[in-house]
């Protein structure tokens, strides 16, 4: 049996002089692990937020698009059979009689809202800028209206403006006036309506511009008085000025939450009397909710308007603002 010899374990070389010598064993080759490329870590912390905007904003507007484009009874809600129509829904909308006045009010109602939400909360974000004793806990009470629940502002604001037990008439009849039909009449249930929503809007431009507020360095203050700006100037001048990109965003934000509000409008007057203070988002909720026989199709196309709106808004301010940027 044959013994086997290992192998040596480096290969002898002769040298110059003839000696044998050990030969350096070969060096390995080390295989570095390449990292893990940063794009994947990207889509890593991407992918639980794509998830979330496809679910609740991709897929409901798809949706409503869906609806405005075919012809949606409840039983082919339920069974997904639905006829395409085009654009007949949109130009039922046009055509019904409710749209212009529904238009108006739409208009009316973000418009006068949005002034004046902003310019009392400017006032009130200037006055508690000034930092007096209490001024925390004032402050902190303002913030009571933006954390009530909607259904409560709008159930107290229909107590208060009760014809015949509200406090607001009860208030003008202390002072000699006669009681006003704040709900029940035409010519007031759009203004009742829009004093709610100012209310409840204002602590909202409060907090945030009085956030802004806090950005503007004080030292711009005292040289303005000391070159003897008064107040006003120094408003005019410095204030108004830097805080128009916070007043910019909070316009925006304040357009796109009023053209939506539906509950504060239904609770109080439910878009009546006849319609007096109807507006698209309570227009689409009657159209697709309100009656017997539901009209999907009609009530989705009134809802993809408020959209349309929403986005060219958005779309204006995100142009002014990379103007602004690029000068």
């Amino acid at each position: 049996m044959k013994q086997s010899t290992p192998l040596p374990a480096h290969r002898r070389v002769p040298d110059r002089n003839g000696a044998a010598t050990a030969a350096p064993p070969p060096a390995r080759t080390m295989t570095r692990r390449r990292p893990a490329s940063p794009q994947w870590a990207a889509w890593a912390f991407l992918a639980p937020v794509t998830l979330y905007l496809a679910l609740f904003y991709a897929y409901p507007l798809y949706r409503n698009l869906d609806l405005s484009l075919r012809n949606y009874t409840v039983r082919s809600f339920v069974e997904g059979d639905a006829p395409f129509t085009g654009l007949k829904n949109y130009r039922t909308v046009f055509d019904d009689p409710t749209f212009a006045p529904a238009l108006l009010h739409t208009v009316v109602f973000t418009a006068v809202c949005l002034v004046f939400q902003y310019a009392i909360g400017l006032a009130l974000a200037v006055f508690f800028n000034q930092h007096f004793r209490l001024s925390a806990t004032l402050r902190a009470l303002f913030l009571v209206p933006w954390l009530l629940p909607l259904i409560v502002s709008a159930s107290t604001w229909s107590w208060m403006l009760n014809s015949e037990s509200g406090v607001v008439n009860a208030a003008l009849h202390a002072v000699g006036i006669g009681p006003v039909n704040w709900l029940t009449s035409p010519s007031w249930s759009l203004a009742s309506v829009i004093i709610a929503n100012i209310w409840i809007g204002v602590p909202f431009n409060l907090v945030v511009l009085h956030s802004g507020l806090q950005s503007i360095p004080a030292g711009l203050y005292e040289a303005a008085a000391l070159d003897g700006a008064g107040p006003w100037r120094r408003f005019w001048s410095i204030t108004f000025p830097l805080l128009r990109p916070v007043s910019a965003i909070t316009l925006l934000l304040g357009l796109v939450y009023t053209l939506k509000v539906f509950d504060i409008i239904w609770i109080m007057t439910k878009g009546g009397p006849a319609d007096s203070s109807t507006t698209f988002a309570t227009w689409s909720y009657r159209l697709g909710f309100g009656n017997l026989l539901p009209a999907f199709g009609p009530g989705a196309a009134v809802g993809n308007l408020l959209v349309v709106a929403a986005l060219v808004f958005g779309l204006v301010y995100v142009r002014a603002q990379r103007k602004q940027a690029l000068s």
